[in-house]
C-alpha cells in the first residue's frame, strides 16, 4: 500500500500528514514553525510518523508546501500553499469553487475549476490587519489569550467599527477604543468583522463564486466563519476544528498519490511495484 506525506511549512505552524493509498490519515502533528525551518519540518515529519506506527523507510513519496517548504531537505517535490489548500478543500468538499484561506501572518483566497486548478487568486500579505496575527495581537494587547478569543466575541452586544487598513493604524484605534471604556469583548468582535470584510474583498477580486470552502487557522474561531456566511449572504463550507489547519497538508499528501500514479504510468507499471524497483 502507497503511503504518502504532506508537510505544510506555514508562517505560524508547521503540519504534517501522513496518508495510506485509500486516502486515510494515519497521523499527524502541528507544532509553532519558530525560526528553524528545516528542524521544525523534521520534527512534525518524525512526530506523525510516531503517531502512525511507521518509520522513514515505509514513506513512498513526500511533498513539501507553505511559505518554508523549500526548507524541507528530504521532499521529493514541493508545490505552492494555492496548489495544496485547492486539493485539500476539494478532497474534503468535492464541490468547492472558492477557498478563502485565513493564516497567522497571510489571507489568501482563490477560484478553482472542476479539477480543483487554481483559476485565480490574490494575496493579502503585505499588512498584518488582514491577518489573525492582527487578532492575536489585539488579544494579547487586551490581556487576553489566542484562546480566549473565541469566547471573547461572542459576548459581544455592540461592536466597534476598526477602520485602520494597516496593522499600526489598526492597533491605535483599539489602544483608543479601550481608553474610551469601550468593553474587550466588542474592540475583539470589531477586530473580527475587520478582517472579515477584507477577506470578502479579496474573494470579490477572484470573482468568487460557490461553493466556499473556508480554511486556516483562524477558522478554528467559529465566528469567523459566522461573519463570512453573513457578508456573502452564502452558505459556506469549513472543516471540523482538527482539520481546518490541516488542509494544504493534506492536499500535499493527496498531491503524493497522485504523483506516484503518474510516475507508475510513465514507467508501465503499477505503482505499488513502481516504488519497490531499485
Amino acid at each position: 500500500m502507497n503511503i504518502t506525506a504532506g508537510i505544510d511549512v506555514g508562517s505560524t505552524y508547521t503540519k504534517a500528514i501522513i496518508m495510506d493509498g485509500d486516502r486515510e490519515i494515519l497521523g499527524r502533528d502541528l507544532r509553532p514553525t519558530g525560526f528553524k525551518l528545516t528542524e521544525v519540518s523534521r520534527t512534525v515529519y518524525h512526530c506523525a510518523l510516531s503517531a502512525a506506527g511507521l518509520g522513514e523507510d515505509d514513506i513512498d513519496y513526500v511533498i513539501a508546501t507553505g511559505i518554508g517548504r523549500h526548507q524541507v531537505d528530504f521532499k521529493d517535490i514541493h508545490v505552492t500553499d494555492l496548489t495544496a489548500s485547492a486539493r485539500g478543500a476539494g478532497f474534503l468538499f468535492p464541490g468547492t469553487r472558492t477557498v478563502l484561506d485565513v493564516g497567522g501572518q497571510t489571507m489568501k483566497a482563490s477560484r478553482l475549476d472542476e479539477n480543483r486548478k487554481v483559476l485565480s487568486f490574490r494575496l493579502n500579505d503585505k499588512c498584518a490587519a488582514g491577518t489573525g496575527a492582527f487578532l492575536e495581537k489585539t488579544a494579547h494587547y487586551m490581556g487576553f489569550s489566542t484562546e480566549e478569543i473565541e469566547p471573547l466575541m461572542k459576548t459581544s452586544k455592540e461592536p466597534v467599527t476598526i477602520s485602520g487598513v494597516c496593522a499600526v493604524f489598526a492597533e491605535s484605534e483599539v489602544i483608543n477604543h479601550l481608553s474610551l471604556g469601550t468593553p474587550p469583548s466588542d474592540i475583539m468582535r470589531g477586530a473580527i468583522e475587520s478582517l472579515t470584510e477584507r477577506s470578502v474583498q479579496l474573494m470579490k477580486r477572484v470573482k468568487a463564486e460557490p461553493e466556499y470552502t473556508l480554511v486556516g487557522g483562524i477558522l478554528r474561531f467559529e465566528t469567523m466563519a459566522i461573519a463570512v456566511r453573513e457578508q456573502l449572504q452564502s452558505e459556506v463550507n469549513v472543516p471540523e476544528p482538527g482539520t481546518v489547519q490541516f488542509v494544504a497538508a493534506l492536499g500535499a499528501a493527496i498531491l503524493g498519490h497522485r504523483r506516484l500514479q503518474m510516475l507508475s504510468e510513465a514507467m508501465g507499471m503499477p505503482a505499488a511495484d513502481m516504488v519497490q524497483s531499485p
